[in-house]
């Protein structure tokens, strides 16, 4: 190695001296032009939360719309019974601090009532 490599590679540079890739992550192609408002990396288990954000949301969309059961929504997402059950757990509880998510969602608030009246 010679002299020069060893003190560049030393330094903190400032962003204008440094050689910076835009390679992005799997989930969009340029942080630069990334959508999401935090980098999935700089949140701990960010990329893990989005993933089960976004399946959460489809077994509601698939409960709610189509109908689909428990059983039948587990061998869709290949998750058991119990993570379904718990999906639609925490998005009724989330549902219950953001009220408007209920209103727009006549079937939970037929299961909500349903739960209250126990």
């Amino acid at each position: 190695m010679d002299s020069e490599n060893i003190l560049y590679t030393d330094l903190d540079l400032p962003p204008e001296y440094c050689r910076y890739q835009d390679e992005g992550c799997e989930l969009t192609g340029s942080c630069l032009n990334c959508p999401f408002p935090i980098c999935i990396y700089d949140e701990p288990r960010g990329k893990q939360r989005l993933l089960k954000g976004n399946r959460d949301r489809e077994i509601m969309r698939f409960f709610k719309k189509e109908g689909s059961g428990i059983k039948e929504l587990a061998a869709r997402f290949g998750i058991s019974q119990r993570t379904v059950q718990r999906a639609l757990k925490n998005y009724r509880s989330t549902a219950r601090e953001e009220p408007q998510l209920l209103e727009e969602e006549p079937q939970l608030m037929e299961l909500e009532r349903a739960k209250n009246e126990r």
